[in-house]
């Protein structure tokens, strides 16, 4: 068959359909094989897909169709592929005074192709992609390609910086029009799974506060050897990460799910650190965080930091988890009572520090202070079991020694 289907892959068990986000190549172009054409959006992360041969291209969905798992997408005119074999002779009649970008595309077909985070950026400026030299692997554009080359603009910006301009302008005093717009998949999908978990669990939450003075000095004592031989700054949520994973394995029911009417224990505590993107909160374990350094910790939740504020989170570091931390803190939260991460059983919320004047020994000191809650599945976890969870968390932060030592 000359023209070839392209059809939307089975991307996990999970995953029934996908949001057609955005098309990387127009209509009716010549792409090579394995050539990126398009970005989907799933309920966990962003994902390119790329051409399955070489030919015309025909587009089939829209941006922003939601397309089940198998559906076609575009198709491919194998028999036009041979139109794009002439591209390698277009060098020779370059001068050597060309960009080092123009020889790379001749040797491969990503040259010169941006990224998703790329493309975003340089539409957005009006840069043209072939007046951009790519760094990247086989020649590709980043983002970082781009953003360079939109603080220094091609003579082709001036002429489209005016459209910007065009953008609404802030509401008036008085207004009262109103904007529609359509969720993302991940916004749709957050939202329907904190509705299931507020419906389909006995949710509770307990509370407590923890001295933090000896973590802070232990911090300060120590930062600048940490930094000095691991590279990477000692933070909160590590020390947090490996207090909670020790009192997991110590008491299984918080570390424990319901499947049907069993109970699935587990012997390892893979931990997910709750993560604020542009699009939505996303949830990516950290695994065997038992067995982990603290630097160890630090670095992989960097990485997946990273990864998820760029929309590069893959679907097997979306997956799994047994218990969940978040931290409100870092946007001024006093206090909450956070949502169960399903199939999960409990969530321990960290909040802002706040000095506050508590009694020691007998006498009145202030102290940086944070409360603590736990939210859990009371089908699972008794009152006692989620309390003494908490305290022991406590515990270990306010003596870090012990933590350290493992007592």
């Amino acid at each position: 068959m000359p023209v070839v289907e392209l059809k939307i892959p089975n991307l996990g068990e999970s995953i029934s359909s996908v949001t057609f986000s955005k098309w990387l190549k127009p209509n009716g172009s010549v792409v090579a094989m394995d050539e990126p054409l398009c970005e989907i959006e799933t309920e966990k992360a962003n994902q390119e897909l790329g051409a399955e041969t070489s030919g015309k291209l025909t587009w089939v969905a829209n941006e922003g169709d939601d397309l089940p798992v198998g559906a076609i997408y575009a198709k491919i005119d194998t028999d036009a592929s041979g139109s794009s074999t002439p591209a390698p002779s277009a060098p020779a009649s370059k001068t050597p005074e060309t960009s080092t970008a123009t020889p790379e595309k001749s040797t491969h077909y990503a040259a010169g192709t941006p990224s998703p985070a790329a493309s975003k950026i340089l539409t957005e400026a009006g840069v043209n992609p072939e007046n951009v030299a790519g760094t990247g692997r086989d020649g590709r554009i980043t983002k970082e390609d781009a953003q360079k080359a939109t603080q220094t603009p091609s003579t082709e910006a001036p002429a489209k910086t005016s459209e910007p301009a065009a953008a609404p302008q802030p509401p008036q005093p008085g207004s009262r029009s109103e904007r529609r717009e359509r969720m993302s998949r991940m916004r749709r999908t957050i939202a329907k799974r904190l509705v299931s978990a507020k419906n389909n669990t006995a949710m509770l939450t307990t509370f407590n506060e923890v001295d933090m003075s000896g973590l802070m000095a232990l911090r300060e004592k120590y930062q600048e050897a940490f930094v000095k031989k691991y590279g990477i700054k000692l933070g909160f949520m590590s020390v947090f990460a490996k207090a909670c994973a020790k009192v997991l394995l110590e008491m299984p029911d918080v570390n424990a799910r319901i499947d049907g009417d069993d109970v699935v224990y587990h012997d390892y505590a893979d931990i997910s650190i709750a993560i604020s993107t542009p699009t939505g909160l996303v949830v990516p374990p950290i695994r065997n965080v038992e067995s982990l350094h603290f630097s160890d910790i630090e670095l992989k939740l960097k990485e997946l930091a990273g990864k998820a504020r760029d929309g590069k989170l893959s679907l097997d570091e979306m997956t799994g988890g047994t218990f969940t931390i978040t931290n409100g803190g870092i946007f001024g939260s006093l206090m909450s009572t956070p949502i169960i991460n399903e199939p999960q059983s409990a969530i321990l919320g960290m909040h802002a520090i706040k000095e506050r004047p508590i009694a020691v020994d007998g006498k009145i000191e202030i102290r940086p202070m944070m409360y603590l809650a736990l939210s859990y599945d009371h089908r699972i976890i008794d009152g006692s079991t989620s309390v003494t969870f908490l305290v022991k968390v406590k515990n270990l932060i306010e003596d870090p020694i012990s933590l350290l030592m493992d007592l």
